[in-house]
């Protein structure tokens, strides 16, 4: 049954968890670096990967042999070498011009779908019905969107002052969400 607050509750999580607004330096550093930025197919891609992991995430992960903790470390790895460049102002992975594979990696996975993301996903299963859950997540996906859809638009009207300050500050922040990422999940990988 469609439950107003569960939905609500579900978006309000989501959207604080995936913080599109708060990427928006990574993905103008992205795209200033030659990278093409495909809005659907980002969005779609990280909405297939919510909805794969909603439902079969455990054994799809133990079908690779992975356990989340090995994917929320590799996610964290692929965020602290983008937080690196920001700070910098460095390549460390060099785009091809005409790659639209950033749209999936870094974009839809760990930007949008992060393994903190799909873990929080996840675990709103055990308190609301599947439905809330679900429309929950497509207004996040909806924004995210938007956002990358009109992100020429958005820095325009931020002006590329702001746009620096915001990429090296959301670099920091970036980086202590990675190293947060790996120091919370590291030790289990080696935990019998």
């Amino acid at each position: 049954m469609v439950n107003l607050v569960e939905i609500f509750s579900t978006f309000l999580v989501m959207f604080a968890i995936i913080d599109i607004t708060g990427s928006i330096p990574i993905f103008v550093s992205m795209r200033d670096k030659g990278s093409k930025i495909k809005p659907f197919q980002a969005t779609g891609a990280a909405l297939v990967l919510f909805i794969g992991f909603y439902f079969l995430g455990d054994a799809l992960l133990r079908l690779f042999g992975i356990d989340m903790p090995s994917f929320a470390v590799a996610g964290s790895l692929v965020l602290l070498i983008l937080a690196l460049e920001m700070i910098l102002g460095r390549d460390i992975i060099k785009n091809e011009p005409a790659s639209s594979g950033a749209s999936i990696v870094p974009i839809a996975f760990p930007l949008i779908a992060g393994p903190g993301a799909i873990t929080a996903f996840i675990s709103l299963h055990a308190e609301y019905q599947t439905v809330n859950i679900m429309i929950g997540l497509a207004l996040n996906i909806v924004i995210d969107y938007f956002v990358l859809r009109y992100l020429d638009k958005i820095t325009h009207w931020l002006g590329a002052d702001i746009i620096y300050v915001l990429r090296k500050f959301f670099g920091v922040i970036l980086l202590a969400m990675a190293v947060k990422l790996f120091a919370g999940n590291v030790t289990a990988i080696f935990t019998p």
